[in-house]
């Protein structure tokens, strides 16, 4: 069943795709104020008792949103994030939240923010800020949310990591709570010469801590005031294809010299504000991210973790 609405000026249609934990609110031609010159289709998941409750609740703003419900991408696979919220809902392991799932027109040139050596780049800025002033803004003024930065997560993997980060440290003051699963880190250092020149296990192609990347970051990581909360991870395989074996490779050799940086640099602490981790069969795929999104979840959902967050939310309504 499928039902069109109007909220906020936008054209909308409400369907049910039979998720225990919610169901959606989608948007084909989003459009606010139009920054970065597109029209594109957003998916919001609402909890199932959305409606009838008075509640409001964190909000997760995830890449790759074609993916993170349905059969999409070039693969056609998905996250399945619908299930993993009805198991934790049900064990009642993490408190409700809202999903706008955004999907992507022109991928790679939206999630890159520094040259590579094949395709379309350099749209990350632009697209950072659509999401931050446009369907942040949007979501804020139109659904039951807890706005602040504490519970306002951005969450993709691969490229769709590396836009997270980039765009909850670019904007500190909207976002406060990042998961980049496989983040592509390696953009703009490991991204400008063929793989066959590289040493997999080596940052040879420069150091993140003096890349384009950190320079947009430093301001945000340095402020113990504005520091995010931070998860990453990577998969171990590297059997598979070129997925594993360079791209994940790359992944795993960034995320570790980010984890340090954010640790020696910035001050981290492991368990506190820092959440990494190592997955010993953990793949360049949909089916590896969705398995650790129970984790992920966990880390910045969890009951305790919902109170002491309303606190902070409550001082500043």
């Amino acid at each position: 069943m499928a039902e069109p609405f109007t909220i906020g000026g936008q054209n909308g249609w409400f369907h049910d795709q039979g998720h225990w934990a919610g169901y959606f609110h989608t948007y084909n031609n989003f459009e606010v104020n139009n920054i970065d010159g597109k029209t594109r289709t957003i998916h919001v998941f609402l909890p199932r008792d959305y409606e009838y409750s008075n509640e409001y609740y964190p909000v997760i703003y995830m890449n790759d949103g074609d993916t993170a419900f349905f059969s999409g991408g070039n693969y056609c696979k998905s996250w399945n994030v619908g299930d993993v919220l009805s198991r934790l809902y049900v064990t009642n392991q993490i408190c409700r939240v809202i999903v706008v799932a955004i999907c992507p027109v022109d991928r790679d040139y939206e999630y890159t923010h520094a040259p590579m050596k094949d395709g379309n780049w350099g749209g990350l800025e632009t697209y950072s800020d659509y999401v931050a002033l446009e369907i942040k803004d949007f979501i804020d003024d139109n659904y039951r949310t807890l706005h602040t930065p504490q519970n306002s997560m951005v969450l993709g993997a691969s490229h769709g990591g590396l836009a997270a980060f980039y765009t909850a440290v670019k904007h500190p003051n909207k976002f406060g709570c990042i998961a980049a699963l496989s983040p592509s880190f390696w953009v703009g250092l490991d991204s400008i010469i063929d793989s066959c020149f590289l040493d997999l296990s080596r940052d040879l192609l420069g150091s993140l801590e003096y890349s384009a990347l950190l320079s947009v970051a430093e301001t945000t990581l340095g402020n113990p005031q504005l520091q995010p909360r931070v998860y990453l991870d990577w998969g171990l395989i590297r059997e598979g294809g070129y997925h594993n074996s360079y791209i994940e490779a790359r992944a795993t050799v960034r995320g570790r010299e980010m984890r340090d940086l954010l640790i020696n640099k910035f001050g981290y602490r492991y368990g506190e504000n820092l959440f990494i981790f190592e997955d010993p069969i953990g793949q360049h795929s949909e089916e590896s991210w969705s398995g650790r999104m129970e984790m992920v979840l966990q880390n910045f959902f969890a009951w305790p973790v919902l109170m002491k967050h309303l606190l902070t939310q409550s001082a500043t309504r």
